[in-house]
């Protein structure tokens, strides 16, 4: 996994701190290194991009190395800050077909109080089995429903490295640093904790969820988890 110091593993875990419906709360967008420039997965709510920019240049980049915006799912704390973020670069834009419509403003987001960020344009919709080329080996999209109707992960097989999105969070207070996505913000939770289960059928040794960041757990944690085993 990439730190500030070790840029050879290619991608990098971006923590910040945002305000975000009143709250206070820490983010992940990931930075995906490739031969063309940069992938960004999530941006953050609205008001995220100046701290998104400040850790690329600890890095050596600038937001306008960013070519492609990768979007795990259409929520406002992911998405936000999309349109803040392409007055800055002109990038790609991707997402899975289902969270599009939400993305572009033709539906309202499935959360929140119908106050939503701003409409943004999807360049390229997604669907599990996708792979991109990156510094850090084939990056993988797997369709991981449930916390939203298109959410996807990322897998790189050849680091055994999970990017969760939502589908694991690592936010908790309990004994176990990884649990299954959050009941109170997620429509479909059957469909969740069989996106759960998908994933435990990879190799998983490191996870980066969007809440709560980098763990090093995997198959063994995810799949208790996905058999109801989340304490």
């Amino acid at each position: 996994m990439g730190t500030n110091e070790d840029r050879e593993a290619g991608v990098h875990a971006l923590p910040i701190t945002v305000d975000y419906g009143g709250r206070e709360l820490t983010i992940t967008p990931t930075l995906v290194e490739t031969e063309r420039g940069l992938i960004l997965i999530d941006v953050g709510p609205e008001g995220a991009v100046e701290a998104v920019r400040t850790h690329l240049r600890s890095l050596g980049y600038e937001l306008e190395d960013v070519w492609l915006v990768l979007l795990t799912h259409h929520d406002g704390d992911h998405a936000g800050g999309l349109t803040d973020l392409l007055e800055h670069v002109d990038a790609v834009v991707a997402t899975h077909r289902e969270e599009a419509p939400y993305v572009t403003g033709k539906r309202d987001p499935i959360k929140g109080d119908g106050d939503r960020y701003p409409p943004a344009s999807v360049d390229l919709e997604l669907t599990g089995g996708v792979r991109i080329p990156t510094l850090a080996g084939p990056m993988e999209v797997v369709d991981t429903p449930g916390h939203a109707p298109g959410h996807v992960s990322l897998y790189f097989p050849e680091g055994d490295l999970l990017l969760a999105g939502d589908a694991l969070v690592a936010d908790g207070d309990g004994d176990e640093p990884l649990s299954g996505p959050k009941p109170e913000f997620t429509p479909d939770m059957d469909r969740a904790l069989e996106s759960v289960a998908d994933l435990a059928a990879l190799e998983v040794e490191h996870v980066v969820c969007f809440h709560g960041g980098y763990v090093d757990s995997g198959n063994e944690r995810i799949r208790a988890i996905a058999a109801g085993r989340d304490e």
